[in-house]
């Protein structure tokens, strides 16, 4: 259709044509980790030395002086002290980064083979951990701030799993609030709970100064704060009040969207304790939908 950009990821096919053993793997990822040159990741140090028996090491000489440090090109990456071969994770990072609602584990393990569910999950969270070690620009422009809960309703637990009262109606649900820039990045946080102070924080190290307008809903906890430092409006939704010229939060809406299909059509179940990997996992995605190497900016953060 006209008007509308195609972003072309990398296809299974050509993946399997570039990685054909796992030294090429290895190739890749130095030019990735290291694109300026490689360098020790104890030190800093840019002066080392290829080990001539074992390739992809390196020595470093100014921690050989204090006993010697060799350093290979899995060191300090999600790849360590794996037993894995590289090829296996690689395929696992492409399918991951070309489902846009994310792929379950289980699925992972059907695909690939692999002998346990255990270790499909393992790998599937270690590169959600390796997405999620990055901290993200400040948001300008138009940016929109919204919170959300995930999880079902206490009305419809089993008893005995029950809040045993009736309380926040949100009290039992994985709380993240997010910000986004419209055509731009988003920002996401899981929250242990959603107030004004915690919502006043995470507004503060995800939105810069140079916002044109910072368009949230009426909750209270927004306060008259967000007047006082930013160009602040609101829609009522209780109003059934939505757009109001350029106010409006569709944007992080629509993120939210993509994240609850997520949880409820491919994982069903996400824990508190791993919400913030899957979260990071779909901030990745989004924040690179229109990056058509999407996959080597995955290995260098990983």
């Amino acid at each position: 259709m006209a008007g509308i950009r195609t972003i072309k990821q990398l296809t299974i096919q050509q993946l399997n044509d570039m990685f054909p053993t796992d030294d090429d793997c290895k190739r890749y990822l130095v030019a990735r980790r290291w694109p300026e040159g490689v360098h020790c990741p104890r030190c800093g140090n840019i002066d080392v030395y290829p080990v001539t028996n074992r390739p992809f090491h390196w020595q470093c000489s100014k921690c050989a002086k204090a006993g010697g440090y060799r350093f290979s090109v899995l060191v300090g990456t999600i790849f360590e002290n794996t037993n894995k071969p590289l090829r296996d994770w690689f395929r696992v990072i492409h399918m991951m980064l070309t489902s846009k609602k994310g792929i379950s584990a289980l699925q992972v393990k059907r695909v690939m083979g692999f002998g346990s569910y255990e270790t499909a999950l393992y790998m599937c969270n270690r590169i959600r951990a390796g997405l999620s070690e990055h901290k993200p620009d400040k948001l300008a422009g138009v940016v929109e701030v919204d919170e959300t809960y995930i999880g079902g309703k206490d009305k419809n637990r089993h008893w005995d799993k029950r809040s045993g009262g009736p309380g926040d109606p949100g009290a039992t649900k994985i709380k993240v609030i997010g910000a986004v820039s419209r055509k731009g990045k988003v920002v996401a946080k899981v929250l242990k709970r959603i107030n004004s102070e915690t919502v006043l924080k995470f507004v503060n190290e995800a939105v810069s100064n140079k916002v044109s307008l910072l368009a949230t809903d009426s909750w209270p906890g927004y306060s008259d704060y967000l007047k006082k430092k930013f160009p602040h409006q609101t829609v009522d939704h209780h109003s059934h009040q939505y757009v109001v010229g350029a106010v409006h939060t569709n944007t992080i809406e629509g993120f939210w969207s993509i994240l609850k299909r997520g949880v409820v059509g491919t994982f069903h179940k996400v824990s508190a304790k791993y919400m913030p990997l899957y979260v990071a996992e779909f901030e990745f995605r989004y924040n690179n939908r229109e990056n058509a190497d999407i996959f080597g900016a995955a290995i260098a953060r990983c």
